[in-house]
């Protein structure tokens, strides 16, 4: 299944401790992933604990796997955990394992994923989530390299590198009494932000045609192409979930395509553009930057079967009154091709 986020690559890393960051569905290259990129490739090398943060559908576990990757560990196992996912009082087992006849159903000896990764990487998506129990245990096996498994006496060494990510203000938590501040800075040694979709707005055309591309060879048929007027919509939307949300509108879109030509249902992108928050782009803010990007596409030429005007589906002097409402100005050199 296709990840959730795109990066940028761009020539050979010549350094021997590790490879470099490659992997056919990394797409993009907008200055913010090329310092995600550049944060993954200066961590990889090193043990450290490594905290992922980014909004939901950024992709943190793909970051998370580029980092095992590229690391000394790639031949070993990389094992995620989803912590919002298990029940809270079967977390301390999911990790850590236990013994049999530890709890109620514990009908043998199980192995935790911790001993599951030895000599790997443990990825604990949503570390945000962990009851204050599990915290305390997570902490020990960070300071000591070992832990217990439950209803065990005897420590087990662990031999695995920990990345945790959270959508969640870690700090917030601390504040609320909900997350330990030693277990915080334990994983926080080193911090990988990664950008909303909406910020790097330049890679989404790229990402758009690698899931159209995936899709597309997964069903065995014809790759369609993405029109500039598809391409405009995709890039004026402010994708609130990120590239999940891209990857969702992709197939559905694709399902729905019987031509050459991959043609997107904006109508709901528009709809949603209109419920930006106080912090989010306007909807002129948005229409202006489409338009902006259309024109350069077009050289600044307004009018013709090329220009802005037809890329957009709309008449050439609509589109000029647009211009003038948003106040977007042509360059001198370009006013006499638009006419």
């Amino acid at each position: 299944m296709l990840t959730n986020v795109a990066l940028a690559t761009s020539g050979t890393v010549g350094v021997p401790r590790w490879r470099e960051v490659q992997s056919p569905e990394i797409a993009g290259s907008s200055e913010p992933l090329r310092a995600v990129l550049d944060s993954v490739k200066r961590v990889a090398p090193t043990d450290v604990t490594v905290l992922i943060t980014g909004e939901t559908g950024t992709g943190k576990e793909l970051i998370a796997r580029a980092i095992h990757e590229a690391s000394a560990r790639s031949a070993h196992r990389f094992v995620s955990v989803n912590c919002a996912a298990i029940p809270q009082p079967l977390i301390g087992s999911e990790l850590f394992g236990h013994e049999r006849g530890a709890f109620t159903g514990a009908l043998q000896r199980r192995l935790g994923r911790f001993e599951i990764a030895d000599g790997g990487t443990l990825f604990l998506d949503e570390v945000g989530e962990l009851p204050l129990e599990t915290q305390i245990a997570l902490l020990r096996v960070l300071q000591e390299r070992e832990f217990e498994r439950v209803g065990g006496s005897s420590p087990i060494r662990a031999n695995v590198r920990v990345l945790a990510a959270t959508n969640r203000d870690l700090e917030v938590a601390i504040a609320a009494g909900t997350f330990r501040s030693d277990l915080y800075y334990r994983l926080n040694v080193f911090p990988i932000a990664i950008p909303p979709l909406r910020e790097r707005k330049e890679d989404i055309l790229p990402l758009a045609e690698l899931l159209v591309e995936r899709h597309a060879r997964r069903e065995g048929r014809p790759i369609p192409i993405i029109p500039e007027r598809t391409a405009v919509a995709l890039e004026a939307y402010h994708w609130p979930g990120n590239v999940r949300e891209l990857q969702n509108v992709i197939e559905r879109s694709m399902i729905l395509c019987d031509s050459d030509v991959l043609s997107i249902d904006d109508s709901s992108l528009r709809w949603k553009s209109r419920q930006t928050t106080a912090g989010d782009s306007t909807l002129a803010e948005i229409q202006r930057d489409a338009i902006v990007r259309a024109l350069h596409r077009a050289d600044w030429r307004v009018g013709g079967a090329k220009g802005a005007a037809a890329a957009l589906a709309v008449p050439r002097t609509t589109l000029q009154a647009q211009m003038r409402k948003l106040g977007i100005d042509q360059p001198r050199s370009r006013r006499r091709a638009a006419r």
